[in-house]
């Protein structure tokens, strides 16, 4: 012991110098800790407690909701609209427009990530919550997935759009089926009469001109994951390509 505070007397600490000294390199540790940390937690968002950052890396925020569509918009009749549940469920039942305005009503503010790079921030969405059409439907157990089909032509052939995501994704409660944005009706031409919304993917996951959902027990490839895109599209992942 002599020995060392010999060694810090030669070095020109005194005893409190060097308790001085220990705190400071431990402080600094901590507080270069905490940083890493933090920004691991930031990018993790809020399923770790923490906030998200408002944009996706990647991402650059727009103004106004760009349009974006495969083919041209199709022209729905709100007489002859339905939604039509069916697959994995106890019963295929089909909801009029009439009877889909009258279930419970919910209303999220989420941004929109393109994988394109485009955002737009802050979009005040109104709709049926995805776990209320679900639970009209009866899944049954083998139900893991929901695919997503819609109204329109995309293409020779005529395909249909047509997206995945599972169900735990679906879950989240602000995935909806919108039907109002910023207060307004769904205009067609970013989607209405109703589309879905699901923040926590790119938008080709948030379908326009939703015509029904298909409950599947195993995963199946959409209309842009057949060319090549991410099946799972997670913005905050950068994960645009499969």
């Amino acid at each position: 012991m002599e020995s060392a505070r010999s060694a810090w007397k030669v070095t020109g600490m005194d005893e409190m110098s060097r308790r001085k000294f220990m705190r400071f390199g431990i402080g600094s540790t901590i507080v270069a800790t905490f940083a890493v940390a933090s920004a691991y937690f930031l990018m993790r968002g809020p399923e770790w407690g923490f906030p998200k950052a408002r944009l996706p890396p990647g991402q650059s925020e727009v103004d106004v909701l760009q349009l974006s569509s495969v083919g041209p918009v199709p022209e729905i009749d709100l007489d002859k609209w339905n939604l039509e549940l069916c697959g994995e469920v106890e019963k295929c039942l089909k909801l009029d427009w009439a009877h889909f305005l009258q279930l419970p009503t919910t209303v999220h503010v989420s941004g929109l990530h393109c994988v394109a790079g485009w955002s737009k921030l802050e979009n005040s969405w109104e709709g049926v919550a995805f776990r209320e059409i679900m639970s009209l439907a009866h899944p049954t157990v083998n139900a893991k997935y929901a695919t997503i089909e819609c109204y329109g032509d995309v293409g020779s052939g005529n395909e249909i759009y047509a997206t995945q995501i599972p169900l735990d994704d679906l879950l989240h409660d602000d995935a909806m089926f919108a039907y109002r944005l910023d207060g307004n009706g769904l205009s067609p031409e970013h989607g209405g009469p109703v589309r879905l919304i699901i923040p926590s993917k790119y938008g080709y996951k948030s379908a326009k001109w939703v015509k029904s959902v298909r409950f599947t027990d195993k995963q199946e490839l959409g209309y842009y994951e057949r060319r090549g895109y991410s099946n799972t599209a997670d913005p905050w992942t950068e994960d645009r390509f499969a």
